[in-house]
């Protein structure tokens, strides 16, 4: 990240915790990483502005709200000039029911996760990306049986462990 400021122990520890519980107090966040609640003010303003922090939101736990179905899709386009991806993910982006797109190396060009109702469902919204000629070749669908892992948060520290 070009011109964004030099993160030490203490901005690790607060991105550490904001990431853990985004709605803790700046009280309690200073006292969770030793500084006062207008050093430890200064310094997420900071880690926002620099785009450090981006969001804060709520993790909701959707399978309360009703039946979900979780599926990941590999996708194979048609053709890889520049203008191909880029249409494939300007369509997708606005699929609501889409919830991460991965271009990856190896035999397929994206990974997605979508959350739909039900499997009926995805093959509904599959069948719409099919009509809508946006350079799918093929693609491969697997449903999610269950999810005995599924971390929030990772570790930042041991990102930057190497780099001492």
């Amino acid at each position: 990240m070009n011109g964004a400021p030099k993160l030490d122990r203490i901005d690790i520890r607060i991105l550490s915790h904001l990431q853990r519980n985004g709605r803790m107090s700046n009280v309690d966040l200073g006292n969770a990483v030793g500084l006062s609640p207008s050093p430890c003010l200064t310094r997420v303003k900071r880690l926002e502005k620099a785009g450090y922090i981006i969001d804060y939101g709520a993790h909701i736990q959707l399978e309360k709200l009703g039946s979900i179905q979780r599926v990941f899709t590999q996708v194979t386009l048609s053709d890889h000039r520049i203008e191909d991806f880029a249409r494939f993910e300007a369509y997708i982006r606005k699929v609501d029911e889409i919830l991460e797109c991965h271009l990856v190396s190896g035999g397929f060009d994206y990974h997605l996760t979508f959350l739909t109702r039900n499997v009926i469902h995805y093959q509904c919204i599959m069948e719409d990306l099919l009509e809508h000629c946006i350079g799918i070749d093929k693609y491969f669908s697997y449903i999610v049986i269950k999810s005995p892992i599924m971390k929030r948060y990772y570790p930042i520290e041991k990102l930057l462990d190497s780099q001492d």
